[in-house]
């Protein structure tokens, strides 16, 4: 399969290019800094804080699908999510590239957005203390970098591609386990953490799931 991985050297994105090179896909990793690359695939310069939407269309032109790790690693960047998915969406319409896979987190279900302004105050899948502790602990901690996912999701959910979001909680740099908890268009009972490792690894996993399509994935250990 033909795999085009955004921000390929990031935290979960560096776990996506390696699962995807030895599952044997054909990968090109667009990424800001290209020679931080070293594994044997086509790499394309990519700078999503500042998208260049033809770029972008001639690097994805062909794929399968699109996966994407962007987020901004620092209040300095913040917008770079929603932006640089506005403009993955601009060119995968394009280049007639379907299927595309996002990583966000476990409280944007219940954050406001300018697409959802009134939010469900809860998540079905969260108990008490995420409730009434942990999600509103980090919506406070972590508010820039919540509002630009809430954004970025805005953009997702009105791609008109077949599109899938992945909500992960609290990211480790634990190993690969595969022995992580999903669950459709809610956060996972009981779910804290779940290692960047796995996060990847659920994403690839939803490329050929046409069930998630269309819907947030809760992912947690």
């Amino acid at each position: 399969m033909r795999l085009a991985i955004v921000a390929a050297t990031g935290g979960i994105g560096r776990h996506l290019l390696q699962q995807a090179i030895e599952a044997g896909h054909d990968v090109t990793a667009l990424v800001r800094s290209p020679e931080k690359i070293t594994d044997p695939v086509r790499t394309v310069g990519a700078d999503l804080a500042h998208p260049d939407v033809p770029a972008l269309a001639e690097a994805i032109k062909g794929a399968d699908a699109i996966l994407s790790a962007l987020g901004a690693r620092t209040k300095a960047e913040s917008g770079v999510a929603w932006r640089g998915t506005a403009a993955l969406v601009e060119a995968a319409w394009e280049t007639r590239t379907r299927r595309l896979i996002v990583v966000s987190a476990a409280p944007m279900g219940t954050f406001a957005s300018p697409g959802r302004p009134h939010p469900p105050r809860h998540d079905p899948g969260d108990g008490f203390f995420m409730r009434h502790l942990g999600a509103p602990f980090a919506k406070t901690m972590f508010r820039t970098h919540y509002e630009d996912l809430a954004r970025m999701e805005d953009v997702v959910r009105d791609s008109g591609l077949d599109w899938t979001v992945s909500r992960p909680p609290k990211l480790t740099d634990g190993p690969l386990t595969r022995r992580y908890r999903t669950a459709i268009d809610r956060n996972v009972r009981g779910g804290f953490s779940v290692s960047r490792a796995d996060v990847a690894d659920q994403m690839l996993a939803c490329v050929t799931r046409a069930e998630t399509i269309g819907h947030t994935v809760g992912i947690a250990q």
